[in-house]
């Protein structure tokens, strides 16, 4: 685990979004200083356009150095698949370290699990730690347990939440919280026994592109446990769900979880702002189509939707490769950090 007065890396494996967003990086940077670590940066850290090659290279670099006890992502983006082919699996068993990232990082969360090596999904610099106004409550108990605490950790239901982004080219959204709406807490699907077990998933979208490029894929039957999954805010459709997990059965591969945990989606984006009724709509086809899949591939799995897990403000962490245990009665997910 991770100590105060710890230097972590803080690197931008998919896109270096800082250079054009420098205010909401810059917040989040104060903010991981206040946990008392000591973010280190790279050369592609606030740097758009780079190559796949040196972005590889900042993560071999991160990895490389002793002195490092963490790595965290600035932000996700959409290619870092193309970085994957550069890195040296050696570099990262030489010296292993825990990994903070979610989004377009599923790839390099799917890239550890497949090396046995620790990772959390969920926590980025310029998002989570970037926060306007103050980080989410939940959302800093979640990082700091999973940072500093090792031991089990009970997710939680969401009070307020929201999905709404807000323009970081006005200042002012860095200076006050965001409004949020009232929780709805989890829903629970199937059967009322206790499942616990290895995690793996992440964002949906990522996973699909991993299973048509097959890099960095275990076998079939070396899947099992909880799987977790949840969408972007790109907001593919409901059919477009159905058809990624409809994927993911024909390979095999969903059958292989007793429990799905199913993130809260995002319906709501500066470039697709939905009215509240159409945003619940998203939602519920979302749901409808991850119920679908299940019935038709898994039946018997065990499915838990809108956990604070994805896209949508809170967020909370999952130890990727880690333990889980979920259990329908008690209405509890418990995670070991």
């Amino acid at each position: 685990m991770v100590q105060p007065g710890d230097k972590v890396a803080v690197v931008s494996p998919s896109g270096g979004l800082p250079e054009i967003f420098p205010a909401p990086y810059g917040l989040g940077l104060e903010r991981l200083r206040s946990f008392g670590l000591e973010p280190v940066e790279y050369p592609t850290t606030r740097k758009l356009g780079t190559t796949p090659a040196d972005r590889a290279a900042d993560l071999h670099a991160a990895w490389s150095d002793p002195s490092i006890r963490a790595v965290i992502a600035t932000i996700g983006g959409d290619d870092q698949l193309t970085v994957l082919k550069h890195l040296d699996p050696e570099v990262f068993r030489a010296n292993p370290k825990p990994f903070f990232g979610f989004s377009d990082n599923t790839n390099l969360l799917n890239f550890l699990y497949f090396l046995g090596l620790p990772a959390y999904h969920g926590g980025s610099v310029m998002v989570q730690f970037g926060r306007g106004g103050a980080m989410h409550p939940d959302t800093e108990r979640s990082l700091r347990a999973a940072l500093f605490t090792p031991g089990d950790f009970d997710l939680t239901p969401a009070a307020g939440w929201t999905d709404h982004d807000r323009d970081w080219a006005d200042p002012s959204h860095l200076k006050t919280e965001p409004p949020l709406f009232p929780g709805t807490g989890w829903s629970w699907h199937g059967d009322s026994q206790p499942v616990s077990g290895r995690l793996w998933g992440g964002c949906l979208e990522i996973l699909d592109w991993q299973l048509a490029v097959g890099r960095w894929m275990r076998p079939v039957s070396e899947y099992d446990g909880i799987l977790f999954l949840e969408t972007s805010e790109e907001m593919p459709s409901d059919t477009e769900v159905y058809r990624m997990l409809r994927n993911f059965g024909e390979r095999g591969l969903l059958e292989r979880f007793d429990a799905v945990l199913w993130g809260r989606p995002k319906s709501w984006a500066l470039d697709k702002q939905l009215t509240s009724e159409q945003s619940a709509s998203y939602v519920e086809g979302q749901y409808a189509a991850a119920r679908r899949a299940l019935a038709e591939y898994n039946p018997s799995a065990l499915l838990i939707t809108g956990v604070d897990i994805g896209h949508t403000d809170p967020q909370q962490i999952l130890p990727y490769g880690g333990t889980g245990r979920v259990d329908p009665v008690a209405g509890r997910i418990t995670v070991t950090y």
